[in-house]
Parts: structure tokens; sequence; C-alpha cells
């Protein structure tokens, strides 16, 4: 069974300014079903395709299954498909041995910055770097899945 248990953070704003980066990576991502209780994803890199199958977020766990698809497949079923979708640059950042996933979101989500973090336990414990701000694993409005309905420049 596939279980991914994931924490959110709002980022701080200035650190993150002055913090050297890597490379992001931009992602196009769909939905071809989201509701409480379950969604499905697809997302699309330059290079790759995912076909991502989520279930309910209890706590800071839900079940969830990944499948990596041709790039053609995935362009195709966003653009056929989707009943929405967003976009966003992905950095990937090494921090004391935990892999954090910093989500800078464009069009109507620009100036929402989001930083995750996948455990193996919902009690594990971690270190948070200094760009890391506010804990909102718990608020839905910041899922994915919901800022494609309500996106961050309507929260105003």
């Amino acid at each position: 069974m596939g279980k991914e248990i994931e924490r959110k953070f709002l980022i701080h704003q200035p650190n993150w300014d002055n913090l050297t980066k890597p490379e992001g990576k931009l992602l196009r991502q769909g939905y071809l079903l989201t509701d409480k209780t379950k969604t499905i994803r697809i997302r699309a890199t330059e290079s790759q395709g995912f076909l991502t199958i989520k279930g309910e977020t209890i706590g800071a766990t839900r079940l969830e299954y990944e499948y990596e698809i041709p790039v053609g497949e995935a362009t195709e079923l966003l653009d056929n498909f989707s009943v929405s979708e967003l976009s966003k640059t992905r950095y990937e950042i090494g921090f004391n041995g935990k892999l954090w996933e910093v989500d800078v979101f464009a069009g109507d989500n620009e100036g929402l910055i989001v930083a995750e973090i996948e455990l193996e336990s919902e009690d594990e414990t971690f270190d948070l770097p200094d760009w890391v701000g506010k804990e909102v694993t718990k608020e839905e409005k910041y899922y994915n899945s919901n800022l494609r309905v309500r996106p961050f420049k309507d929260w105003v």
C-alpha cells in the first residue's frame, strides 16, 4: 500500500530570497477527479509525466499511488481531460538529511510559496531550515487540489 506522510509550511520570505537555490523544475499539474476523499492528478515536467492517485488526508497521512507515464501522454491528458490545472516551479533542497520540496506558484496562485517535507512517520522529528515559517499541514486551502478552485489571488 502506498502511503504519503507530508507536512507543509509557508516560507520565511527574506531568508528564502537570500538562499542560494538549485535550478527549479517547472511543473504543470491538473486534476481529472477531485473531491474530499480522493484526487486523480496528472503532472508534467519538460521530460517526465506522472499519474497520481491520492486518498483523503487524515492528520498528515494519506494513501498515494504514483506512476510515471510518457510526458506526451501526460500533456495530452492535461490538454483534453483536466478539469483545472495550476503551474509552479519546484525546488528540491536538502537540509540535515531531509529533502524539502519548495513550490513557487505561478498564475492565479502567484505569490504563494509552500515548503513540503515527506516523513517516515507522523511523529518523526526533523530540523527546520531558517527559511521555513508557519506550518499549514492541516489547512485545506493550501492543498494543491483546492488552490485550483480557490486560488491564492482570491484570498484577500
